[in-house]
C-alpha cells in the first residue's frame, strides 16, 4: 500500500474496521472479474480497492450489500406455499379408495396425528387392591 494510506480512505469510511471489510470485499470482486473504476497502475487488488474507496468511484452501499450477502452462512429462500386444493383432492381420493375397499377411514389424514398422542398413553388398570 505504498500509494494509498488509510488516512485517504478514512475520510470516506470513518470506521477503520468497516473500511477493511469493504476493501477486502472489493478486492475479492476485482479478483472475480469485476471491472475497475480507476487505472490499475501495476497495483495489486487490495491497493486498487483502497484507491477506489479513497477516490469514491464505487458505490459503497452496493459493496456493503455484497459484503453482507457474502458473509451469510444461511440464506433464506422463499419456498412456494403448499398447494392446499391439490392436497384436499388427494385426501378425498384416498378416502374414496378406502371406502371402496371396505375399510372405513373415519377421520381425515390431517387429524390422524392428533389422535395418535391419546392412544400412546396406557390406560389405568381397572382392578382395585383390597
Amino acid at each position: 500500500m505504498a500509494r494509498v494510506t488509510v488516512e485517504d480512505c478514512v475520510v470516506r469510511v470513518p470506521n477503520r474496521f468497516e473500511l477493511v471489510m469493504l476493501a477486502a470485499q472489493r478486492a475479492r470482486d476485482i479478483q472475480a472479474g469485476s471491472p475497475l473504476s480507476i487505472e490499475r497502475d501495476n497495483d495489486k487488488n487490495p491497493v486498487v480497492a483502497l484507491r477506489e474507496i479513497a477516490d469514491d468511484t464505487i458505490d459503497r452501499g452496493q459493496l456493503m450489500e455484497a459484503l453482507v450477502v457474502g458473509q451469510q452462512k444461511h440464506v433464506e429462500m422463499d419456498e412456494p406455499e403448499e398447494d392446499q386444493p391439490e392436497f384436499d383432492a388427494l385426501e378425498g381420493e384416498l378416502m374414496a379408495q378406502a371406502a371402496a375397499q371396505g375399510g372405513m377411514l373415519q377421520e381425515p389424514m390431517a387429524d390422524v396425528g392428533a389422535g395418535a398422542a391419546d392412544d400412546a398413553q396406557p390406560e389405568a388398570d381397572s382392578t382395585e387392591e383390597v
